[in-house]
């Protein structure tokens, strides 16, 4: 849950997640269709499949305990270099450096550099004797992140108050590097056309061919195109979203039909108890206002 989302976002999420799956077996055992209702809001929804995945193997192959190895833990579902470190450190208490963006952070302004010109795994492997002298690696790797967060944060770093500041060549120096990363954002423009009924039903697909909404139920959408004729669909609103890296300007159309294409289903507006993503929530506020 904490790939790419804050803590504060995260914990009531969490809550209502370990009170309904109080072990890995009783999670590999739920459909897909019921974690991803739990999952419901949060986003970035592959994390949940990943995790129902991970749980399967997990108990079906590794006797519901994780390995002890980085190399075998990177084999799960969605589990990348930096995820794998930060469990067998916070899991197994093993010595090791999850290295994400706060980490990096914290590395590049002790030697003043930036990300490009160090070799994280060099650095830690050099200076492992440094970094590794306790036994209680599964807080280290808990505290290096949370430093990188709260105190030598992207802006504003308290330097002031972090007792590393002597060792900082970044506090030390009139030439300090820049550490605001500015993510390439990619602006895309879509239609999204709802057929809908007098029942206050919408037809929604998974047929859309869209990266970041695959295989999720959504109406009809097309990246835009100025010079196509929408025939007799009806523009209910523009509006903007942004999902990830991405910046959507929406163009969305409805018209009343009791007729849809065959990959096509109804769904309720406002009665329905299926996992339903953020992203066609909002249509789906958008045209309740047409009832």
């Amino acid at each position: 849950m904490l790939q790419q989302t804050q803590v504060k976002t995260v914990i009531p999420y969490f809550g209502k997640f370990t009170k309904k799956f109080k072990t890995l077996n009783s999670l590999s055992k739920c459909s897909e269709k019921e974690i991803l209702k739990l999952w419901e809001g949060l986003g970035y929804y592959r994390r949940a499949r990943n995790l129902l995945s991970t749980s399967k193997l997990l108990v079906d192959k590794y006797n519901s305990k994780l390995p002890k190895v980085v190399k075998e833990i990177k084999t799960l579902p969605g589990v990348g270099s930096y995820t794998a470190n930060a469990l067998l450190g916070l899991v197994h208490n093993r010595p090791t450096v999850a290295v994400d963006g706060n980490v990096k952070r914290v590395f590049g302004r002790i030697l003043n550099k930036t990300d490009s010109k160090i070799n994280f795994d060099q650095l830690i492997e050099i200076n492992k004797d440094r970094l590794f002298h306790t036994k209680r690696n599964s807080d280290f790797v808990e505290a290096l992140m949370e430093f990188g967060a709260l105190v030598c944060r992207a802006k504003d770093p308290k330097c002031a108050v972090c007792n590393l500041k002597r060792y900082c060549k970044y506090f030390r120096s009139s030439k300090k590097i820049k550490t605001v990363n500015n993510k390439t954002v990619e602006n895309k423009n879509y239609d999204i056309f709802c057929y809908i009924n007098k029942k206050k039903q919408i037809a929604l697909t998974k047929k859309n061919n869209l990266g970041f909404l695959k295989n999720f139920n959504l109406p009809e959408i097309k990246e835009t195109k100025n010079n196509i004729n929408k025939g007799n669909w009806k523009l209910l609103k523009k509006y903007k979203k942004s999902i990830s890296n991405k910046k959507l300007n929406i163009n969305l159309y409805y018209k009343f039909s009791n007729k849809i294409p065959p990959s096509f289903t109804w769904c309720s507006i406002d009665k329905n108890k299926e996992f339903i993503p953020t992203f066609t929530k909002k249509i789906f506020i958008q045209v309740s206002t047409l009832f």
